[in-house]
């Protein structure tokens, strides 16, 4: 009785820590809208997330991709689908292609188009035009 009991709370304890794998093809379950921005006077993609997506909101997920460090001195790191020359910020796929990273601050230097797989826990952003629409928190390499 004592062992199944251990054996039961070591089994509960191994789910609440335990990521979920995703694929860009998960986070393709979205769909945008042009919204208007009075803060900008512009248009922006709006996000209409999935059922697969928002099922993984708040979760812990990791993802490979490429590493697109944009400004590391302010912290700013994309983890990408595509690499840089064929990325989002140059034309090729859309918003659901790219994921904003808050590394841990004692993250390793990462190298343009690095391919790496990181974890952390996904937050969608709807609202928030000068973040990217998935952001993964508490980002470190996998």
């Amino acid at each position: 009785m004592h062992r199944l009991l251990i054996i039961t709370l070591m089994a509960i304890t191994s789910m609440a820590s335990a990521q979920t794998a995703i694929t860009w093809e998960t986070l393709g379950d979205v769909e945008f809208t042009d919204k208007y921005s009075e803060e900008v006077e512009a248009y922006y993609y709006y996000p209409h997330f999935g059922p697969n997506v928002k099922d993984l909101d708040g979760q812990m997920v990791y993802i490979k991709g490429y590493m697109l460090p944009i400004d590391p001195k302010k912290g700013v790191y994309i983890l990408s689908k595509n690499p840089y020359a064929s990325c989002f910020f140059c034309g090729n796929g859309g918003p659901e292609s790219i994921i904003e990273l808050k590394l841990q601050p004692d993250h390793p230097k990462f190298k343009m188009d690095e391919v790496v797989t990181i974890k952390g826990r996904l937050k969608l952003n709807r609202d928030d035009i000068y973040q990217c629409n998935y952001i993964l928190e508490e980002a470190e390499v996998y």
